[in-house]
């Protein structure tokens, strides 16, 4: 008797805790009924008209940057993402995950803006925005995750799950890929972070003004690596 009235009483707990809303989404779902968007970074021409940078904003950017190209291996940086996205779509894909991509080719058109809409309306759970990094100095090297702070105007209510979000993929990534961890950057000028409603981070997967890390993250092999560390890393987030 005392062993069913543990159980009565963990049975009650629970409920009232999914009519309180105190069950996370990571404890309520397994993979298949959570879904994750990823946006590629740029596009294969850059959109310099402007944009509000958030809902409301009196301030304006670009609607897409042009992106940077790799000091040694000239690739551009929205080849080297598209590249990234896909095998990370297949990776999620293969572990249960639904997958939501923002853009699957290089000739588009999609405004910063527009790329956290969609990922808004794809009924995704988290937004990942892949980007590479570049820098004056040709020494610099490692990887970085952009997240929304506290202080943003715009969406500080997701900067808790977010700056989780971005921890977990970063510690991931870096232990996969040898790629130096160089922590997280509070960004609060980011539009197609600023428009997100879901939990959102960006990755700086590495500098392509760094010859020998331009070089190393066009190799295949990294590739795969780079895109299976970024997994582990929502794995981790979502607690599987």
């Amino acid at each position: 008797m005392k062993r069913a009235g543990s159980i009565l009483i963990a049975a009650a707990v629970m409920i009232c805790a999914v009519f309180t809303g105190t069950v996370t989404k990571t404890e309520a779902k397994s993979k298949s009924d959570i879904k994750i968007a990823i946006d590629a970074g740029h596009q294969a021409r850059g959109n310099f008209s402007t944009e509000p940078i958030g809902p409301g904003a009196s301030t304006r950017k670009a609607k897409v940057a042009g992106g940077a190209t790799g000091t040694a291996t000239r690739v551009p940086e929205y080849k080297l993402t598209l590249r990234i996205a896909k095998k990370l779509q297949k990776e999620l894909t293969q572990r249960g995950y639904q997958v939501y991509m923002i853009r699957t080719k290089n000739n588009v058109n999609i405004s910063n803006k527009k790329r956290a809409q969609l990922a808004n309306k794809s009924g995704a759970d988290i937004y990942i925005r892949i980007h590479a990094d570049s820098s004056g100095s040709s020494a610099v090297r490692g990887a970085s995750m952009l997240y929304p702070s506290t202080r943003n105007r715009y969406v500080k209510k997701l900067s808790k799950a977010s700056k989780k979000l971005s921890s977990n993929i970063i510690r991931a990534y870096s232990k996969k890929t040898g790629i130096r961890n160089r922590g997280l950057v509070q960004r609060d000028d980011l539009t197609g972070t600023n428009w997100s409603k879901i939990p959102v981070t960006l990755i700086e997967m590495g500098f392509l003004s760094n010859p020998t890390e331009d070089r190393l993250m066009q190799k295949g092999s990294m590739q795969n690596k780079m895109a299976t560390g970024i997994a582990n890393g929502i794995d981790d987030y979502f607690g599987f």
